[in-house]
């Protein structure tokens, strides 16, 4: 394949840039980098190739065509990237390659199974798009997100995992002992067991602003992030559970909290609603929706607010927001399969599957394993399924511990 000249226009704190940049690396395709916050010609340039807008990543290639936020499956197509696997079949196939995937992957590769990742977008997941992770073992001064990804990619390839990349799995179906995926190319993959580790995605308020300033002030996880906020002043937005009990948590590193809740009440049980109205590091404003995020310098220093009952506007000063409306989980390629999901769409597994009575077929005679979803060979872990605790490590337990169960269950097909 020809090695073409790209030039990738965007900024650093650009998720999407930093997905498109780790995708050409991975590839080893050269390109050249220019950030327009620091180069108003190139600002210009991508300004007149959007029609006005200001949209990056823009990515130009030496024949003067150009890709504005493309997949890596768009990219993997302009640059005439191999996109199939080697085989047809395989003992099994891992559906996503975040921290769950990839730990499930290298540990099954290990065992002398042959296993197969398929990940329509980076390796690494979410965890790949973390301006820096601080709560991983083992890593005492944290870990860039990409930098994390990338040492779980080298080790699965390590150990011979095959890594399919820039591939969406569109549907799976069952038939006898086997479990078929079909890709958006219209590849079919066939396998004795498979593993669902697809995650899930952070909803988004879908205010202007708000996906220019991800990871650089805006954020989804106290957890991970809070601790950048030591003496500093953050808001919260929503009003439930998750929102309530994040927000204490940013109290212990932030000076000053404020939710902003759009409805009249907390949805938040009432002991957490107690604990926030006795912490005076806390404020609460209701009826409040955010407008736009506000910057300078390539960080959010602002929100633009309005009152949804007197409709009156204002602006808050803040060092960083914390957005906690929900997850989805990535599932829509189980539409027209029986997966029994929870009714978030999270993917029940174990136990859960039967305590009721109610059990699904195949398990007749048997239980289901703990991370055995309700189609028996089908197995689920991290973030998409129903009761994990959406977290970098845990994802990467359960995949360990899914890796093992596939061993077992492999033994008997």
């Amino acid at each position: 394949m020809s090695e073409p000249q790209i030039t990738l226009y965007g900024a650093y704190w650009c998720p999407d840039c930093r997905r498109s940049k780790q995708f050409l690396g991975e590839h080893q395709i050269p390109y050249s980098w220019v950030d327009i916050e620091q180069d108003a010609a190139a600002e210009q340039l991508v300004i007149e190739k959007n029609n006005g807008k200001r949209i990056i990543p823009t990515i130009v290639f030496e024949d003067g065509s150009f890709l504005v936020e493309p997949s890596n499956a768009d990219l993997a197509q302009k640059l005439g990237l191999k996109t199939s696997a080697k085989h047809s079949h395989y003992p099994l196939i891992v559906v996503g390659g975040g921290p769950a995937g990839l730990t499930a992957a290298l540990y099954t590769a290990r065992e002398g199974i042959d296993t197969l990742v398929i990940e329509r977008a980076a390796l690494g997941g979410q965890a790949a798009a973390t301006e820096k992770l601080d709560n991983m073992p083992g890593f005492p001064d944290g870990v860039a997100g990409i930098e994390f990804a990338n040492r779980l990619r080298q080790q699965a390839e390590r150990f011979g995992v095959e890594l399919l990349q820039a591939q969406d799995v569109v549907k799976i179906h069952s038939h006898d002992n086997y479990h078929v995926v079909t890709t958006s190319d219209g590849a079919e993959y066939s396998a004795c067991a498979l593993l669902i580790t697809t995650g899930s995605r952070y909803r988004r308020l879908g205010a202007p602003g708000e996906s220019d300033y991800i990871g650089a002030g805006v954020h989804f996880c106290a957890t991970c992030d809070g601790p950048f906020y030591k003496g500093k002043k953050v808001a919260v937005v929503g009003g439930g559970n998750s929102a309530a009990e994040e927000s204490l948590l940013l109290t212990k590193f932030a000076d000053h909290v404020t939710i902003l809740v759009r409805g009249d009440a907390f949805k938040a049980s009432q002991v957490i609603q107690e604990k926030v109205a006795e912490d005076d590091k806390i404020d609460v404003r209701w009826h409040t929706e955010v407008d736009e995020f506000v910057g300078a310098n390539a960080k959010l220093n602002q929100l633009k607010l309005h009152n949804n009952e007197s409709g009156e506007a204002s602006t808050l000063e803040v060092d960083g927001a914390f957005i906690f409306i929900g997850l989805d989980p990535n599932v829509e390629f189980l539409a027209e399969t029986d997966m029994r999901l929870n009714s978030w769409g999270f993917i029940i597994t174990g136990h859960d599957l039967v305590h009721d009575g109610d059990r699904p077929a195949g398990y007749e005679a048997r239980e289901p394993a703990v991370l055995e979803t309700s189609i028996p060979g089908i197995f689920a872990a991290g973030d998409v399924r129903s009761g994990s605790t959406k977290q970098v490590a845990s994802a990467a337990g359960e995949g360990a511990t899914a890796a093992l169960l596939v061993r077992e269950y492999l033994k008997t097909v």
